[in-house]
């Protein structure tokens, strides 16, 4: 009897073993190759990948939340407009442009894990006029920040002509922030199609995120080299660039980043 019982523990212990055998067999393997193609997914991954979603989501939110939005131009009206609900006009704003700050942190970041060689003679140029790209536009929307809730006290209780003097006063200084957004948007262009080449090149996410990229930056350059005075043209390119951090952050998060060994 207790030999039995001793035999048909030994049977029952076998395809337990062999099932364990084989589940990590396969579960070392499939890590092994996750690994090789640099898709395991890690801090550095996470971090890069909600900076992205937290950009989009500032950059885009604080915009499309903004009780007013100023034009090419300041006009009288702004003031008017932004002191209805001048608080939370300054506080949709700030979290605007920290949304650029923060696609500066995003760009930083998939630099600090793909800028090797042989990935970064495309990645780091292009990461490069991005990151430069930005923080132009950055600055650019700073003035408008800046000037909107400034130009209140400036024009509050002022007569006629004195309003009209001081905008000709502002006119000067916000033609050459109007240049900033022109080349802060070419800049980002040529860095986004250098970056997207890299991307399709060595397939570190989907290519169609690589070509995505690609087609975002040539039609950004096309746009304001072809169209140099349009604001309201300009504007879709902004909503794209969003989703494309967006899908940026989507993608590094689920999938993580194909990175081979090759020297």
């Amino acid at each position: 009897m207790l030999k039995a019982h001793h035999f048909l523990n030994k049977r029952a212990f076998i395809p337990v073993c062999v099932t364990n055998v084989t589940f990590g067999y396969a579960l070392n393997k499939y890590l092994a190759q996750k690994i090789l193609k640099g898709m395991l997914k890690n801090f550095e991954t996470r971090f890069t990948g909600w900076m992205f979603l937290l950009a989009a989501l500032m950059l885009w939110g604080g915009w499309i939340l903004s009780p007013h939005h100023i034009g090419e131009y300041l006009v009288a009206s702004d003031f008017t407009a932004v002191n209805e609900n001048l608080w939370y006009w300054i506080w949709m704003y700030r979290i605007h442009i920290f949304g650029w700050v923060t696609m500066g942190i995003a760009i930083f970041a998939l630099t600090s894990i793909i800028g090797r060689r042989p990935y970064g003679i495309l990645i780091l140029p292009g990461a490069g006029m991005i990151v430069i790209g930005t923080f132009t536009l950055a600055i650019a929307a700073a003035f408008y920040y800046n000037y909107g809730a400034w130009g209140i006290g400036q024009t509050l209780g002022k007569s006629a002509l004195e309003i009209e003097e001081f905008m000709t006063g502002t006119l000067f200084t916000n033609q050459y922030v109007t240049c900033f957004v022109r080349f802060g948007r070419i800049f980002s262009g040529v860095g986004f199609v250098l970056l997207g080449a890299g991307f399709v090149k060595w397939k570190i996410v989907s290519r169609y995120v690589g070509w995505f990229t690609i087609l975002f930056g040539l039609t950004a350059m096309a746009i304001i080299l072809g169209i140099p005075d349009n604001f309201e043209v300009y504007k879709p390119l902004f909503h794209i660039k969003a989703l494309w951090l967006l899908v940026m952050g989507a993608t590094i998060l689920l999938d993580g980043l194909r990175l081979s060994e090759t020297k």
